[in-house]
């Protein structure tokens, strides 16, 4: 799998079909529609942009996207195509190919449903004109971070989950990310984040705890209020990932990117996070929280990624539904 950072044919992304994502009332959905197309049309700046839209919803969608964004129909449940889609990856040639895994819902949620969602990794494959290779373990891209030379992140919460992986060790989650990603080296993080760990989370995605701007270099989140929980959270990943290396044998420049300031909403401690950005052809497209923050973390990311045109857009919308602009992206690295 090549590092994110590399250049890209296109983005994938759903738009959020009627449902739990939407809420309840007519300002509820209008907020989610209005962020996720916040999102594909700055992304549409960057590289072209093809969003699956329900069919029940091509009419809605349009009015919401820019006209430069290509929509194909799929049946969705949801819209985090980071977990629902496939994860790409440069064959042996040099091609492309699809690995699609099985996505069960996060774990079996219990408010979850994915019937639908469950079939997008093979529906993105055959419009994207590309080999698919089947897997049979539950994962979720955002459950994984690569730097295109072997070195993979994980959390023990999300791959060894017994209600998504029943019965696997390490080693055979590892035996098949070596198969399907190239993996030479798989970092194992204890956990993810508070409120990701709760009844509406993922149980541990790890691209809103640490992401490798280039290779021997992390970012990871800090959050830097004792109040909140994941203070001991993140000092606790911050050590463990002192003590690796990656695949090629180097220490990790380590480089704290701090929480937002705000720490509760309505449900309680947030799990904001700047680290949940998207890296696009000459861009990145990065979370904003109308926060005193937002400024200082993303001078840190425009440093770690010099070179590219930062663009943030407010993403309380959709941390607030379980996520953020990297789960709702999928990228379509260019054939080398």
């Amino acid at each position: 799998m090549p590092a994110e950072t590399t250049p890209q044919d296109r983005v994938w992304m759903a738009f959020p079909p009627g449902g739990y994502t939407l809420g309840d009332t007519a300002e509820e959905a209008h907020a989610a529609r209005s962020t996720w197309a916040a999102v594909a049309n700055a992304v549409v700046d960057f590289a072209p942009v093809t969003m699956l839209v329900d069919p029940a919803d091509l009419g809605i969608a349009a009015t919401y996207l820019r006209p430069t964004i290509e929509v194909e129909t799929a049946p969705l449940n949801d819209a985090w195509m980071r977990d629902i889609g496939p994860t790409f990856v440069h064959d042996d040639d040099g091609g492309l190919a699809a690995i699609d895994w099985v996505f069960n819902g996060w774990g079996q949620q219990d408010w979850a449903r994915w019937d639908k969602d469950e079939l997008i990794g093979a529906r993105v494959a055959e419009l994207a004109n590309v080999k698919r290779i089947s897997s049979k373990l539950v994962n979720e891209g955002g459950g994984i971070h690569v730097d295109g030379e072997g070195t993979v992140l994980v959390t023990e919460t999300v791959q060894l989950d017994p209600f998504r992986n029943p019965g696997l060790t390490k080693r055979d989650v590892e035996a098949e990310l070596v198969r399907t990603l190239g993996a030479t080296k798989v970092i194992w993080l204890p956990r993810g984040l508070t409120r990701d760990s709760e009844q509406y989370g993922t149980r541990g995605h790890v691209d809103i705890v640490a992401t490798i701007p280039e290779p021997g270099t992390l970012l990871v989140h800090s959050q830097q209020n004792p109040e909140h929980p994941d203070y001991q959270v993140s000092r606790e990943i911050i050590a463990y990932l002192a003590t690796t290396t990656d695949a090629a044998g180097r220490p990790w420049r380590i480089i704290e990117v701090p929480a937002p300031e705000t720490l509760t909403d309505d449900d309680g401690w947030v799990d904001y996070s700047y680290i949940n950005h998207l890296v696009v052809n000459n861009g990145v497209i990065a979370c904003t929280f109308n926060d005193p923050m937002d400024d200082k973390a993303l001078a840190i990311l425009a440093d770690a990624y010099p070179g590219r045109t930062l663009r943030g857009v407010d993403a309380r919308e959709l941390f607030a539904r379980g996520g953020g602009i990297h789960c709702i992206t999928q990228q379509q690295p260019a054939i080398n």
